[in-house]
């Protein structure tokens, strides 16, 4: 006989089912600056003065593409695999929220914003009257970072968590995390652009107090785009997510309080922030593998009133297809043609013999019930189930399953 040995999954499939779990918009924006760096990398490319985000040259000679290629071209082989490791989960989750064309546009405002920011700074520094300094007007900005930086904003406002690790080292409020981000990479790396982040910084909290919202369309608009035929190719897609909800999987929750919301950006703005956003569905999905109800840790008293009503059902369900079971017996063996006080007797000892049969059943082992418990069915259920199978745990979970069906 062939031994049954389980075997690791290879190195290979690991990045197969990695890659395959990345959405569509995430991956395609990764493809795309790893082909860029690699033709730049090939034709021997490396200057990047005519891509790259100059403030200087977008106002004197309006080169507007600017904005859009330097988020495209990457320095260096380090700085296009930071970047883009750092995009897969950040752009992952945004992109289940969003859906894959919303979180384009959303890009494609950040991208825009960043460069508003960093031309309005970079003008105020250099022709301030105290000192003027023309450095920012002349520097070249490049890299995926300063999206990044507007992400991790959003992503963190989103998911409503109150701290954040910093590489694993210590955990810091969510709120400064940002801008802890900020100074780290600052401090430990060179040729780094602290415009081009801090602008993103600026532009993620512009985002999630919505002041973008009159810039954003509703869920409408996307879903004509998406049903567009120039679009029908990707739509198709199995890892293309609509901005109406096509993936059921990966969701993090969202957040809005009132004490994060400024008096300048309080009622219909934060209402429409919040009206486009697609909250995740309080009715936990069922999952196949594990039969069982879930329950949450909020239910309260309805939750525990329904499972007591539904423990009852079973047990008189359970009860009554015992006192069947006894009765057809009965019939068989001649005991239903006795007297009246013969079969009254008869009554009395399979009502005794069916209350210990049934105690036995609650008696069961700890470890019967633990284990139909971890499978997600319910204490009551399970102690009712395990005695109407004569501690058959099988025979138990077949009963639980067949009420839940």
């Amino acid at each position: 006989m062939r031994p049954n040995i389980v075997s690791e999954a290879g190195f290979p499939t690991r990045i197969s089912q990695w890659w395959e779990g990345i959405p569509f918009l995430t991956s395609a924006v990764v493809i795309v600056c790893g082909i860029i760096y690699l033709v730049c990398l090939f034709v021997g490319y490396d200057s990047f003065y005519e891509i790259c985000f100059l403030p200087s040259e977008v106002i004197s000679r309006f080169q507007v593409y600017r904005i859009y290629t330097s988020i495209l071209f990457h320095a260096s082989l380090l700085h296009v695999m930071f970047n883009m490791l750092a995009l897969v989960p950040l752009g992952s989750e945004m992109e289940r929220i969003m859906g894959s064309v919303r979180l384009l546009h959303v890009i494609i405002l950040l991208a825009t914003s960043n460069a508003i920011f960093h031309l309005l700074i970079a003008l105020l520094v250099a022709h301030n009257p105290f000192h003027p300094y023309q450095y920012l007007m002349n520097e070249c900005a490049i890299g995926f970072s300063g999206i990044l930086f507007s992400m991790i904003v959003i992503e963190t406002s989103l998911s409503g968590v109150q701290s954040r690790s910093v590489f694993g080292l210590f955990n810091v409020p969510a709120k400064w995390y940002a801008w802890i981000l900020l100074v780290v990479f600052q401090l430990l790396m060179s040729n780094v652009s602290l415009l081009g982040h801090l602008c993103g910084i600026l532009s993620g909290f512009a985002y999630t107090y919505g002041l973008f919202n009159y810039l954003l369309p509703g869920s409408s608009f996307y879903s004509a785009i998406e049903s567009s035929s120039f679009l029908s190719t990707c739509v198709r897609r199995p890892k293309f997510i609509l901005c109406t909800g096509g993936s059921t999987s990966g969701f993090i929750p969202t957040y809005s309080s009132q004490n994060t919301t400024p008096s300048f950006a309080s009622g219909s703005i934060w209402r429409n922030l919040s009206s486009w956003i697609p909250h995740r569905e309080s009715t936990p999905a069922q999952d196949n593998r594990f039969p069982g109800r879930g329950r949450t840790l909020d239910s309260g008293r309805n939750q525990a009133a329904s499972d007591i009503n539904s423990a009852s059902t079973l047990q008189a369900r359970l009860l009554d297809d015992s006192t069947l079971d006894h009765s057809s017996e009965r019939a068989e063996s001649g005991i239903g043609q006795r007297s009246d006080g013969r079969r009254s007797t008869v009554d009395g000892s399979a009502t005794i013999v069916g209350g210990h049969m049934h105690q036995q059943g609650l008696d069961a082992s700890d470890e019967q019930i633990q284990k139909l418990v971890a499978m997600g069915f319910d204490r009551t259920q399970a102690e009712v189930a395990l005695a109407a199978a004569d501690g058959d745990s099988n025979v138990a979970v077949e009963i639980l399953m067949s009420q839940q069906g």
